[in-house]
């Protein structure tokens, strides 16, 4: 009876060290949620910058009371676009706010009084996502997307992805890959990386 007390105290003080050990080994999660992407470690948290223009976008500008000068255009590779009147306008890297400005500005040296215009942005360009993700490849930017959205939308990680290096770059290929959360808001030409693990 005595080795069997024994046998019995030893299991339980053995579950409840495995449990104990277990809770202070590494995170744990409530049902339904997710580790967020990105190590604390060496993750940066991009600022919240306003949208820019750039090759691919599609605008359409209203010139008030001026129908003959308003329409929607195309920017083409070198972000430009062609206007009645002031010819090629150069909206490469401006905000839809600072591209009524140069227009109204162009359009008030000599053509109109006090120009009024409004600038809309209808169609960005793409994203891209590359790496250790299911469908890799070019998609259409939607408002309000994330890193892990747009990890969604090219099929989910493979399962060689590194889930805690996610890199991003902003402002073209050429630009400095960093490491993202998952939270990052993305933008039109953002290119995403999912880095394969080591095993």
């Amino acid at each position: 009876m005595e080795r069997i007390g024994l046998r019995k105290f030893a299991t339980l003080f053995l579950f409840g060290l495995l449990l104990l050990l277990g809770a202070c080994g590494g995170p744990t999660y409530s049902t339904g949620s997710l580790p967020e992407i990105g190590s604390p470690e060496a993750a940066v948290q991009l600022p919240e910058t306003p949208y820019r223009l750039g090759p691919g976008d599609r605008i359409r500008v209203v010139v008030f009371r001026h129908d003959d000068l308003s329409g929607e255009f195309q920017l083409d590779g070198a972000g430009s676009f062609s206007m009645p009147l002031i010819n090629s306008v150069n909206a490469n890297g401006l905000t839809a706010a600072e591209l009524e400005t140069e227009i109204e500005t162009r359009l008030g040296q000599g053509y109109l009084v006090n120009p009024e215009v409004s600038v809309e942005i209808l169609t960005y360009r793409p994203f891209y996502i590359l790496g250790e993700v299911n469908r890799p490849g070019q998609y259409e930017y939607e408002s309000g997307m994330t890193v892990l959205n747009a990890v969604a939308l090219a099929g989910g990680f493979t399962y060689r992805a590194d889930v805690d290096e996610i890199l991003l770059q902003r402002g073209g290929s050429n630009a400095e890959p960093v490491v993202v959360p998952g939270n990052t808001r993305v933008q039109p030409g953002d290119i995403i990386t999912v880095q394969e693990r080591f095993f």
